[in-house]
């Protein structure tokens, strides 16, 4: 049994100015107690919440006796992941900061401080008693609430002060089974394509997202180069036009269209997603031998681990089985005859022993399919007569298996199914 979680935001209608001067003044005594616990936790060396809470929770009734009691539960909640995070970060050498800046502040609630009222308001109890809060449902939230996810316990609110509204964080959890898995779908994730091989076909689906990280550094760079000389290196105006960049949200969109064309395909066929096992630090590992600054830099910016994450998202959200298995060797060896592929220069190469020629990414997805069939990540053999390999000496011969579907951007971001890109004639099956 897998439990899938989902955070929803939804915003509040316009509040009152005495109803919004309630949660600044609440926000305010909330801010005063994550700064004082995070002080605390940073200089004892406290992580545990339950520790933390043992420690300071008398203190704080005694300080804010007209506050629910809660309010330092979740506080000290709060002020312990920041001490923790930042504890970290100082441990590898990354803040020269003696505590933790408190900037934005979200106030947590648990099951004591807010309740549901029907399906579009909310009741939090704050200083003043309990204020009820209407909010504007949307398409997402419907969606949830309609498929039969149900509201957890916990949620988080935010001030906002321009629009005096409250923006919501609602987290919807789901109890999903695994089911039974008939095959295995390979999943192999590259910097601007992710290849899968489905029922011995190859499709390719490719994602530009070099073009979409160059095109940003440079603007980017631009920017700062302007308003650097303008008003300076710390202007105000300078974060506001980097903010406006769509860099962030281009890659999200990238990454769970993705995600959901894998694991629909994977749950239709009610196969396992197999993936390589990439450690905590892919990048930093594929880094060390490159020194071009902007080739570092696109590595960072590829995402092989947070596609991944998608992927296990939406397959815990469908019940579909995820596999980790080895990627050593998974795109140098011949899956047919385990021998070695050069390559020279180009995604294509040549198999030095039946002289056949394979696409790079078609390669890594039937070794780790082979991977999987060993159970253990270990290198299973080929079974015989799997791979229609004609092994001519043309490039991509018409029985081989190693002729990819590329699946154009354009193609796959309009959600349609792997059979229905298959038969769309505009589909290149060409290297």
């Amino acid at each position: 049994m897998n439990r899938a979680t989902r955070t929803v935001i939804v915003k509040s209608t316009r509040l009152p100015r005495k109803v919004f001067s309630v949660f600044i003044e609440l926000e305010g005594m909330y801010r005063n107690m994550v700064e004082q616990l995070a002080m605390y936790a940073v200089s004892s060396g406290i992580t545990s919440f339950t520790r933390l809470k043992a420690l300071k929770y008398r203190e704080l009734r005694k300080q804010y006796p007209h506050l629910p009691s809660h309010y330092a539960y979740t506080a000290c909640q709060d002020a312990s992941t920041r001490a923790k995070s930042f504890l970290k970060l100082k441990k590898k050498g990354l803040t020269d900061r003696e505590y933790p800046e408190i900037r934005n502040v979200t106030i947590w609630l648990d099951d004591h401080l807010w309740r549901i009222n029907g399906l579009t308001s909310i009741s939090i109890a704050t200083h003043k008693g309990w204020v009820v809060v209407e909010f504007e449902p949307h398409k997402q939230y419907w969606r949830y609430i309609n498929r039969g996810w149900r509201l957890a316990s916990e949620a988080k609110i935010k001030l906002d002060r321009k629009e005096k509204r409250l923006i919501i964080y609602l987290v919807f959890k789901k109890e999903v089974e695994e089911y039974s898995p008939k095959g295995y779908l390979p999943v192999d994730i590259n910097e601007n394509s992710v290849a899968l091989l489905v029922d011995g076909v190859a499709y390719l689906f490719e994602t530009d997202v070099e073009k979409l990280v160059l095109g940003y550094y440079y603007r980017r760079r631009r920017i700062q180069e302007k308003y650097d000389k303008l008003y300076g290196v710390k202007s105000r105006t300078k974060r506001k036009a980097l903010r406006k960049l769509k860099e962030r949200n281009r890659k999200l969109d990238i990454k769970w269209k993705l995600a959901n064309i894998v694991v629909r395909a994977a749950y239709e066929k009610h196969y396992t997603i197999v993936l390589e096992k990439l450690g905590k630090n892919p990048p930093g590992n594929m880094i060390k031998k490159f020194k071009d600054k902007q080739l570092r830099h696109r590595i960072y910016q590829a995402s092989f681990k947070g596609i991944q994450k998608a992927i296990e998202e939406k397959a815990r959200e469908l019940g579909v089985p995820v596999f980790y298995v080895d990627p050593k060797y998974t795109s140098k060896l011949c899956p047919t005859h385990n021998a070695e592929i050069t390559y020279n220069g180009s995604r294509i190469g040549k198999c030095s022993k039946g002289n056949e020629l394979w696409h790079r990414d078609v390669v890594a997805c039937w070794n780790l399919f082979f991977k999987a069939l060993g159970g253990d990540g270990s290198i299973a053999p080929s079974p015989l007569g799997l791979l229609p390999v004609d092994g001519s000496p043309m490039p991509l011969g018409s029985t081989a298996t190693h002729d990819p579907t590329v699946v154009k951007k354009p193609l796959w971001a309009r959600w349609k199914s792997l059979d229905a890109t298959n038969k769309n004639k505009s589909i290149s099956t060409s290297i």
